[in-house]
């Protein structure tokens, strides 16, 4: 039988009134369950105790029974514990050092979303209803789900744009690994050309964010003129927004799958380097454009879905000079500004700045993986639960 992957299958769909309102409802309960839990085990850890999930389960029965919170009764416990669930794992990875702590959630900023496990859901015949819901929702199926398969897991979110999205989690017999090849390929990754491979192909970076400026600016500039506060204009203006950068956001995404996938389906394996995107965004000038090419968004679906497909993914030290590096004879140069695109070696070797640089990843990433285990430790992907190889190359002689 063929090893099966975890797929969530994400599809938009339209609530009655009453929907929305129940909806609405669980969220703000969800929100409210996990400040009060986050607030508790901060207390009790500033007098030296642990307080764990059965503890806080337990809180929210006493919770549930006083005259101020009764309301949280009034909808499904199923998302409440999940919040709880949530909150544990939040703790875990700070106390594995993985994570900052948790901060409490924002009625205006946080996502609002509610988890339901099978208990709390009801799914037949391509129909889905919740647990205290009226009647299924209306689910837009723009793919169908695999056939015979039951969700896991149904999560429920309303994004700033006012959209409605459902996210099934099931387990798909589809994802298995793929006939093994023997080619392999490092991605040098930048702005004017989102990603070089060391074929020599250049991907035009879309530059999703700069052709909609125009649209966002104009956007902003009506949310700017609206007085503060909770007024139905400031909303509106709000919404609107939102809409434009979530029309950003969704044609970065659609680009990136569609990248991702091809890279690991036509390669064995794929090496990248370990860009540390939180420090290069300080550079003001070039933050926006940085942003915009979303280097970890793509990285992120190249480590699950290497992991899915049995592929590989080999990360190259940030610090291994890819550019500077000749990729003929070995020599390394003291300086290469950002401006310049093409440059000669001392041994005649003339070099595409970004071309040379996929290659010599490659090379380093083909070199490290051959050799074994290198220095550093591997990095745990959060969305397979695998190790992703993560290695510093052997240092090359000038």
């Amino acid at each position: 039988m063929a090893k099966r992957g975890k797929r969530a299958f994400k599809y938009r769909f339209y609530p009655t009134d009453a929907q929305a309102a129940e909806l609405s409802h669980t969220f703000g309960c969800v929100r409210k369950v996990y400040n009060l839990a986050l607030d508790a085990r901060t207390q009790a850890w500033t007098r030296q105790e642990r307080v764990n999930y059965n503890q806080t389960s337990a809180m929210l029965t006493a919770w549930k029974k006083t005259e101020e919170l009764a309301y949280l009764s009034e909808v499904s416990s199923v998302p409440l514990q999940q919040a709880l669930r949530h909150l544990q794992v939040a703790f875990t990875n700070f106390f594995g050092k993985r994570a900052k702590y948790p901060r409490f959630k924002s009625k205006k900023k946080s996502r609002k979303s509610a988890e339901y496990t099978t208990s709390g859901f009801r799914f037949r015949e391509g129909r889905l209803t919740l647990a205290k819901m009226a009647g299924p929702l209306d689910i837009v199926w723009s793919r169908p789900l695999p056939e015979g398969v039951t969700p896991s897991t149904v999560t429920v979110s309303q994004d700033a744009a006012g959209r409605w999205f459902v996210s099934l989690l099931i387990e798909d017999p589809a994802i298995q690994a793929l006939p093994a090849t023997t080619t392999a390929v490092g991605i040098d990754l930048g702005i004017t050309s989102l990603a070089t491979l060391s074929t020599g192909e250049k991907i035009t970076n879309p530059k999703h964010e700069r052709k909609d400026r125009a649209r966002l600016a104009r956007a902003q500039r009506e949310l700017s003129r609206k007085a503060r506060g909770d007024g139905a204009n400031r909303a509106r203006a709000r919404r609107t927004v939102a809409r434009v950068h979530a029309r950003i956001a969704d044609r970065r995404r659609d680009f990136l799958h569609k990248l991702t996938t091809r890279l690991v389906r036509e390669n064995q394996t794929v090496v990248i380097e370990d860009l540390t995107v939180c420090n290069m965004v300080r550079n003001h000038p070039l933050a926006r454009a940085i942003s915009d090419a979303a280097w970890s968004d793509m990285r992120m679906m190249l480590e699950y879905k290497t992991a899915w497909y049995g592929r590989e993914l080999v990360v190259v030290d940030r610090f291994f000079p890819s550019s500077k590096l000749c990729g003929a004879c070995g020599t390394l140069r003291s300086k290469l500004p950002l401006n310049v695109r093409t440059w000669m070696c001392e041994c005649g070797a003339v070099h595409d700045r970004d071309v040379n640089a996929a290659k010599n990843i490659l090379a380093a990433g083909l070199a490290v993986s051959v050799c074994g285990a290198g220095v550093r430790p591997q990095r745990e992907s959060s969305r397979t639960g695998q190790s992703v190889v993560k290695q510093k190359p052997p240092r090359r002689e000038p």
